[in-house]
């Protein structure tokens, strides 16, 4: 007997989370499903649990497991945490990459800086024209959000219609990209949706969202008050806010300057693309050299306190030849990222030490959020009117309140954090499986998994400290006495008159030496009596238990 085919969707990563998005939508007989990949995106290390880490991806393990299953991957917008691990993992993949003209620029870049072939992306135009790959018929779907061409994707499956999101709000004056067009989504959802998988970021936020429109009269006025250069900052793919800083420093007679890499390639992007119109001029850095201070603007990368943008190299001292002084105003155009209050306080504090004014969210309207609030979940839901709404894009207390609100208006929902396999053939969604769904970490250039136990060395040896230990043996005998290097310890311990290496060399050597020959005629052996040794003294001394190596050398006779 056959199996009955199925419609399963499967977060790897973004949902319990906020970032590193990463969603499988699959068809067909239990196993044998045929599956299209939504979005490949990062996320960022912190010193505490990751440190050395450069980027942080979902882990692909289940889908390269089944490869030849996999027809495409879309992706939704080309923000870091829904495109950033393209380039690292395509080669995991090895199928057609589908996205719009923007992202495709965006995504393009990443294919060529880790060596993969740029004509694996394809671009695809808006709704309703659609890509057709296994049993999927795929469109992308107009959004407003804070980065040019975001789009939902709607999914047409044997099952039924599935519109997945993406990050969107509901903004009828975006400046830049599309603006939310209600007319077109009610003609999408006219055929019936079978789902609604819905981004759940601003669940918490009671109010409807504002528009990126209403923040130029504010902006506009802070900038002609203030005092002299005029720095501002703000994510650097938001170009919409981007041209809305431009225009506000020009109409205040200031000359702009774009500082940072990040911020210029996305002008390029925008411009290349076709979305960027009518930017204000701005000048080359060379040419702003004999400008006064007061008739300057700077626009600049940082407003996450990311060490080397220009923000926090400004802050430093200088960049680029460019350095602020007493007097200067600093606007942060940005919300601060949840887990990047430290760095971006760092950096207020050393304007604050310069004598810069710092400006924020507290002196007016000079941010809004690229999500849906709370009333405009609602909204989205009334206009999609799904049989099933279920929530990803957020942390668990945002699904769960996402679900509870879908509930509340009626439609069926449930919280699938990352590894729930969601069986939504049916009227209701039903967690069918649960799989390990880990993370991949890129440290340096190398890609590895979380549990490799390379970033938990690395923690036991920030936190605890190091003892390397050398030994020499002939005959089952130590020559010479052993040698040690302690790093990250303290030089001596409590009430210790000699240093703790010479104390630890003194130790081993004692034990060692009353060793019986059988027990060191075994590497294995040898190790235990060092490491003991030294956890135990270490323990005594400093209140430590570092991580120990030992290298044993025996001496053969000729």
């Amino acid at each position: 007997m056959s199996k009955p085919n199925r419609l399963i969707y499967l977060p790897l990563g973004g949902a319990g989370e906020i970032g590193m998005n990463m969603y499988l939508y699959g068809y067909g007989p239990r196993g044998k499903e045929r599956y299209i990949l939504v979005d490949t995106g990062v996320a960022f290390p912190s010193m505490d649990s990751t440190p050395g880490v450069d980027l942080i991806m979902a882990d692909t393990s289940y889908i390269e497991a089944r490869a030849d299953r996999l027809e495409a991957v879309f992706i939704t917008h080309a923000h870091e945490d829904h495109v950033g691990a393209i380039g690292h993992l395509f080669s995991r993949l090895g199928v057609p990459i589908y996205c719009r003209k923007f992202t495709a620029a965006v995504t393009r870049t990443k294919m060529e800086d880790r060596g993969q072939d740029t004509r694996n992306v394809n671009v695809v135009g808006l709704w309703p024209e659609q890509v057709e790959v296994g049993p999927f018929k795929v469109g992308f779907m107009p959004v407003a959000h804070s980065i040019p061409e975001a789009s939902g994707l709607v999914i047409d499956s044997p099952v039924g219609r599935v519109i997945h999101s993406g990050d969107f709000k509901l903004d009828p004056d975006p400046i830049v990209g599309e603006a939310h067009n209600p007319a077109l989504l009610r003609e999408i959802a006219g055929q019936g949706v079978h789902a609604l998988i819905c981004d759940s970021t601003n669940v918490f936020s009671p109010h409807a969202g504002r528009s990126e429109s209403t923040l130029r009269s504010d902006i506009s006025a802070l900038i002609k008050q203030s005092s002299g250069m005029m720095v501002a900052t703000t994510f650097a793919s938001n170009v919409a806010r981007l041209k809305t800083l431009a225009q506000a420093g020009v109409d205040a007679g200031r000359s702009v300057v774009v500082l940072g890499r990040a911020m210029s390639k996305m002008l390029d992007y925008a411009r290349f693309a076709e979305v960027l119109h009518d930017f204000p001029p701005v000048i080359d850095l060379e040419d702003s050299r004999d400008i006064p201070r007061e008739n300057l603007m700077l626009l600049v990368t940082g407003s996450q306190g990311e060490s080397r943008a220009a923000s926090a190299q400004l802050a430093r001292g200088k960049y680029r030849g460019v350095e602020l002084r007493e007097g200067d105003t600093f606007l942060f155009s940005s919300k601060t990222i949840p887990g990047n209050e430290v760095s971006v306080g760092g950096i207020i504090n050393a304007m604050a030490e310069i004598g810069v004014k710092v400006l924020d969210e507290s002196v007016g309207n000079v941010h809004v959020s690229g999500h849906a609030n709370r009333p405009d979940l609602v909204e989205m839901h009334n206009l999609m009117r799904p049989k099933m709404v279920i929530p990803n894009h957020g942390e668990f207390r945002h699904l769960r309140e996402h679900k509870e609100l879908a509930e509340s208006n009626g439609f069926a929902s449930i919280v699938a954090p990352n590894g729930a396999m969601v069986n939504i053939t049916g009227k209701t969604p039903k967690i069918v499986e649960n799989i390990e769904a880990g993370r991949t970490y890129l440290d340096g250039n190398v890609l590895i998994g979380a549990f490799d136990g390379v970033v938990l060395e690395r923690i036991r040896m920030a936190t605890r400290g190091t003892v390397v230990v050398n030994v020499i043996l002939e005959n089952n005998r130590l020559i010479g006495g052993s040698w040690a290097e302690v790093l990250g310890l303290p030089d001596k311990g409590a009430n210790a008159h000699i240093s703790l290496q010479e104390t630890l060399e003194n130790l081993i050597d004692k034990e060692l030496e009353t060793a019986k020959k059988s027990r060191l005629s075994s590497d294995d052996e040898v190790e235990t009596i060092v490491l003991r040794a030294v956890s135990r003294t270490c323990r005594d001394l400093v209140g430590k238990k570092p991580v120990c190596k030992v290298m044993i050398n025996r001496l053969v006779d000729e």
